[in-house]
């Protein structure tokens, strides 16, 4: 897949859950509105979690910005939010640089290019997609010369689409046997985007073949992976992913409200 191409399909829905009586995503304007929709989001975490026995407190819930505009952030702040995930670079700094005040850790879970590197160590508390190492490279001499370290998650594809950013899975351990060379960079886990269908069984396959290289990566030398975090699941496919193993789920439209424009919109795809 084309490396300049920016990751616009990172909280797009796969699945019908999570919608209101119209079929749509109920938007979010106040503080309340927020508490509402993470509160909805919560209790079906927990459901989830509960079916596969599985504690709900192990499972970190990431919403996800992605065009929303700052007084709306601010009122999803009031409301309890205060590690956020968003796709493009510039967006994402330029929001930390506007809400400065605010008490809030960004996450950077879209594709990136090498020569924003500066920026993401700059702001980012994590970044979820890393999948090559020349952006390895490119964020450690940044990391260091700024003194700090940044949490990352390895982008695994798992749906063998060509339209997706990530790794190939035969790659992964080549992958991360390299990267105990960059020390700023501390391995959290994986991430995947699951196909996009309706299909569950396809999607939950996607979750399955994510967790089973976790666990392969786990057996071959466990400090290759840190805690082994998975990062799975949005709006639409969050409950299979937690059934499946994820210990973070990012949503997006479930908490903020279906976007105004789709996707295509806002990175089209050679932007």
């Amino acid at each position: 897949m084309d490396e300049d191409m920016d990751e616009d399909m990172d909280e797009d829905m796969s699945v019908d859950e999570g919608l209101d009586h119209n079929g749509e995503y109920s938007t979010a304007e106040n503080v309340e509105d927020f508490r509402i929709n993470i509160a909805e989001v919560n209790r079906r975490i927990a459901s989830a979690a509960e079916r596969v026995g599985r504690e709900p407190g192990e499972i970190e819930l990431l919403p996800v910005s992605k065009t929303v505009p700052q007084e709306r952030i601010r009122a999803a702040v009031a409301a309890g939010c205060h590690k956020l995930g968003e796709n493009k670079v510039q967006e994402a700094f330029r929001k930390s640089d506007e809400m400065a005040d605010l008490d809030i850790d960004w996450a950077v879970i879209g594709h990136l290019q090498s020569n924003k590197a500066r920026d993401v160590a700059k702001f980012a508390s994590e970044f979820q997609a890393l999948d090559r190492l020349k952006v390895a490279a490119a964020l450690d001499r940044r990391l260091e010369a700024a003194g700090r370290s940044l949490d990352v998650y390895v982008q695994v594809n798992t749906s063998a689409e060509e339209s997706k950013f990530g790794m190939p899975p035969e790659e992964l351990l080549g992958f991360l046997r390299e990267l105990p060379q960059f020390p700023t960079l501390k391995v959290q886990g994986l991430m995947t985007l699951a196909v996009f269908s309706s299909d569950i069984d396809r999607v939950r396959t996607c979750f399955q073949r994510l967790r089973t290289l976790r666990d392969q990566a786990q057996e071959t030398d466990p400090e290759l992976i840190g805690s082994g975090k998975l990062s799975m699941g949005m709006s639409g496919d969050y409950e299979v992913a937690i059934e499946e193993g994820a210990n973070c789920v990012r949503v997006g439209q479930a908490i903020f409200g279906r976007r105004a424009l789709p996707d295509s919109y806002y990175w089209p795809e050679n932007g």
